[in-house]
């Protein structure tokens, strides 16, 4: 079976709160197949790094599955906020198999490498990690998701180029991981493609979620006379209400956020996950999951029509024109085309991507590099 990301997408982004319990036995498949158990029950567990109601990523996360439950119908939940990227994450996910659960969905980053020590030790239960790619360390039970974030990412930035009065944009951001980094540079390129002069000025706060530093953040941003503020994080409340306090633009990321911004709010992306986490559950429900797409590295974007990153409402600020331009460069991504499609530069002016020339998904996953215009220090 291919270990790599699928063709089809390349060519084409601790409380343990049980919304339901299922029995002690074990997927009936020993094979990597997955499949329901022998008494008919099926349990899904769902692991979070954040609480469930952050306006972000978790809570993102946290509906995605309610949809799928609802879609499917016959499955148990299993539900975990606030798990950290450790060891301790191993032992949560163990908590689940012993309840019954059937597929682990290991949501953050950092529980990559925890999902797989568990996966071995249990080669019947299915589990699929949102967001890394597997490694050397590839198990038949085993696969990663993702969908392209940085296309709508850099679609946003079009609203935000085109909105901003100083051409001074922020960025808060996480950690330096591939994926933070593509969005970051997606987000200047869409911005430049309506004001070539655009800056992004970035800020980590090493971490997911901490609303101090994330207010710090967006106080240093705003005293650079940055006057729209966007960011990878898994919480986006502080940094979205201390924007709109100030005054200033958001875009938002991972949810729909646009209330707490009534009226700073331009745009953002946002993830749907129900129709992708049902598609995995139903396969793994049949006993297909070792045949799958999904045992391996599944990448879904614009180009296959099936991104679960999706676009935000649009604030009223942005114009009709500026909505032209975006649906002009979503449809450029669609058939095809990239937001990294070249001549791309570094911060340093060296060649990135040759005119004509764009990274496949794979090669964006290994993104380490700030596009000339992105303004601070990659770490």
């Amino acid at each position: 079976m291919s270990r790599s990301i699928r063709a089809a997408a390349l060519a084409l982004g601790l409380a343990l709160v049980a919304a339901g319990c299922g029995g002690s036995d074990t997927a009936s498949s020993s094979d990597g197949g997955g499949g329901a158990k022998d008494d008919g029950t099926f349990t899904a567990g769902f692991i979070y790094v954040g609480p469930k109601d952050d306006f972000g990523y978790n809570q993102a996360a946290y509906e995605g599955s309610l949809a799928m439950k609802e879609a499917v119908g016959d499955v148990e939940l299993l539900q975990a906020e606030n798990v950290p990227e450790t060891a301790e994450s191993e032992q949560v996910m163990q908590n689940m198999i012993d309840k019954g659960a059937d597929v682990i969905f290991a949501t953050s980053y950092g529980h990559l490498e925890f999902a797989q020590n568990v996966a071995e030790k249990n080669p019947d239960v299915i589990f699929v990690h949102q967001g890394g790619l597997e490694g050397d360390n590839q198990l038949d039970n085993v696969g990663t998701y993702f969908g392209t974030v940085y296309e709508p990412v850099y679609l946003a930035g079009i609203a935000a180029g085109a909105t901003s009065e100083t051409g001074k944009l922020g960025y808060v951001y996480a950690f330096p991981i591939p994926q933070t980094l593509a969005n970051i540079n997606a987000f200047a390129l869409g911005a430049q493609s309506v004001n070539p002069k655009a800056t992004v000025t970035t800020i980590s706060t090493g971490s997911w979620c901490d609303p101090s530093v994330q207010s710090q953040a967006v106080k240093t941003l705003l005293d650079q006379d940055v006057d729209v503020i966007t960011q990878h994080q898994d919480c986006t409340k502080t940094i979205i209400e201390a924007t709109e306090a100030a005054g200033a633009y958001s875009v938002g990321y991972h949810a729909d956020a646009s209330e707490l911004a009534p009226k700073g709010w331009i745009t953002g992306s946002e993830w749907n996950w129900g129709p992708l986490y049902t598609d995995i559950v139903e396969t793994v429900k049949a006993g297909e999951f070792a045949e799958s797409d999904y045992n391996g590295d599944f990448r879904v974007g614009l180009q296959t029509g099936d991104n679960p990153f999706v676009q935000s409402a649009y604030g009223s600020m942005v114009d009709d024109e500026t909505k032209a331009k975006i649906d002009e460069a979503k449809q450029r991504f669609v058939d095809g085309g990239s937001p990294f499609e070249g001549p791309v530069l570094d911060q340093d002016g060296k060649e990135v991507y040759a005119e004509g020339e764009q990274p496949t998904y794979a090669e964006v996953e290994t993104m380490d590099f700030f596009v000339k215009g992105v303004v601070g220090k990659i770490g």
